[in-house]
């Protein structure tokens, strides 16, 4: 029996794969993974700042129907703009400013990915933004902040 016919016969009883086999889709497997989770990570941060965007902005009508009834946005809080639109996330935070002339919105929701916004009447008052963020910053739905991040005088 010559070694040709010794290797047909060892294939034609073989069932398995053999351990190189085994290493090279493992290996094959993860370069995949390499390349889809970071590209999974972004789309997933990408879709929070956007939650966390649109969560802010279904707060706003809500708190100019508040304004609509009291003339002032004093004592609005997360219950009341839930009482004016049901649909408010509960994650949205509220801070009256300008003694109750103005207020600012926002909504963290995963860490690093949040979003403000500065309504009502800011005339007179001194609004001092965090490193990074340039006028104009009210009157419009921005990422990566938080009203804390802002300092209101």
């Amino acid at each position: 029996m010559n070694t040709v016919d010794k290797i047909r016969k060892r294939l034609a009883h073989e069932e398995g794969f053999t351990l190189i086999e085994l290493l090279v889709v493992i290996v094959i497997l993860g370069i995949l993974v390499a390349i889809a989770v970071p590209s999974y990570l972004a789309f997933r941060g990408n879709a929070q700042d956007a939650a966390a965007k649109s969560n802010v902005r279904s707060a706003i009508p809500a708190a100019e129907g508040f304004y609509q009834i009291g003339s002032t946005y004093t004592g609005m809080g997360l219950t009341q703009l839930q009482a004016q639109a049901p649909g408010v996330s509960p994650k949205v935070g509220v801070t009256v400013l300008n003694t109750g002339k103005a207020y600012c919105l926002d909504d963290t929701e995963a860490t690093g990915h949040s979003a403000f916004y500065i309504g009502g009447d800011t005339t007179g008052m001194t609004i001092t933004p965090p490193a990074g963020v340039v006028a104009p910053y009210t009157a419009t739905v921005l990422g990566g902040h938080v009203c804390a991040d802002f300092t209101f005088a």
